[in-house]
């Protein structure tokens, strides 16, 4: 089996790549001036940006298997496997540029304490950031602004405009990403369909019986998308957070079986998937704003 390997510094991240390192926290490169790096996997203990701006090798994301297209972003969370698709052994020129950061450079600050609202860290790699021209020059544009700052000495200012520049890149990237969800409706409306047919099959399956109630990592799972960035879509087309969708739907569902009367609120409960029924009533009581034998009654 392929050895994962661990990148956990700023350091070992330059030192592989034979770029000097200017900030032992943060790095900014240029990868045109990297050495080739060894094909493999790594297990990242780093924040790390990619922006590709030619296509390279093929690259691991997780499980994913995803080719690179000129002016693509990915974004890399400590915790998550990445690396190269080479045979064993060789070596690939890396391309593009590459920000990397140690998740100490953020502690304590507000980027720190908001980090994990960038969603985008937990996408897959087949939901990219794919980026116009004008996008790429001002990602770039970030990126060397990082880099003027690490050639400065290190001073009491140093952390606070570091992650000032990084969190500005952050925002453009969520913008960016808000603009990809606008310029690829179509595809996102389909998947809003599928969704909904998902949802259709799953209640009229035995699987509420044994699976419970359908989740939003199932759904997401189901439609080959991770549960970020299949709740990021819901939300900008529908308004609603994916959980909330499920349990529209489920309301929606009870509120037409409850006109069957021959079976208890109880039995309707388990067939939809509520481990216990009282789950059921509060959650409807909440959505409808009665219980459901008051609005079986009505």
């Amino acid at each position: 089996m392929e050895k994962i390997r661990k990148i956990q510094s700023v350091t070992q991240f330059n030192a592989e790549r034979n770029q000097r390192v200017l900030h032992p926290l943060v790095s900014v490169l240029d990868q045109s001036q990297s050495a080739p790096v060894q094909a493999g996997r790594w297990l990242s203990e780093l924040y790390l940006v990619f922006l590709k701006q030619a296509r390279c090798a093929p690259l691991i994301y997780g499980r994913q298997h995803y080719d690179y297209d000129e002016g693509t972003m990915l974004f890399v969370a400590p915790g998550q496997v990445f690396g190269v698709e080479e045979a064993e052994g060789e070596h690939v020129q890396p391309t593009g540029w590459a920000l990397a950061f140690h998740p100490d450079l953020i502690r304590g600050t507000p980027l720190g304490q908001h980090i994990k609202d960038y969603s985008f860290f937990g996408y897959e790699a087949n939901e990219a950031l794919h980026l116009s021209d004008r996008e790429q020059d001002l990602v770039v544009d970030c990126l060397r602004k990082i880099g003027e700052e690490l050639t400065h000495p290190i001073d009491k200012h140093s952390k606070q405009l570091l992650v000032s520049h990084i969190e500005l890149l952050l925002k453009y990237c969520g913008r960016f990403y808000e603009r990809q969800f606008i310029t690829r409706d179509h595809v996102h409306k389909d998947v809003l369909v599928k969704f909904e047919t998902l949802l259709t099959n799953y209640f009229e399956s035995d699987k509420p019986q044994t699976l419970g109630l359908p989740t939003v990592g199932y759904c997401a799972d189901e439609l080959h998308l991770s549960a970020n960035y299949f709740g990021d879509l819901v939300k900008k087309e529908t308004g609603l957070s994916a959980q909330e969708y499920i349990q529209a739907r489920v309301i929606d569902l009870a509120k037409e079986r409850l006109f069957d009367l021959s079976k208890s609120i109880s039995e309707i409960a388990y067939e939809m998937g509520f481990k216990y029924p009282q789950h059921f009533t509060r959650l409807f009581k909440q959505r409808v704003g009665q219980s459901p034998n008051q609005y079986r009654l009505n």
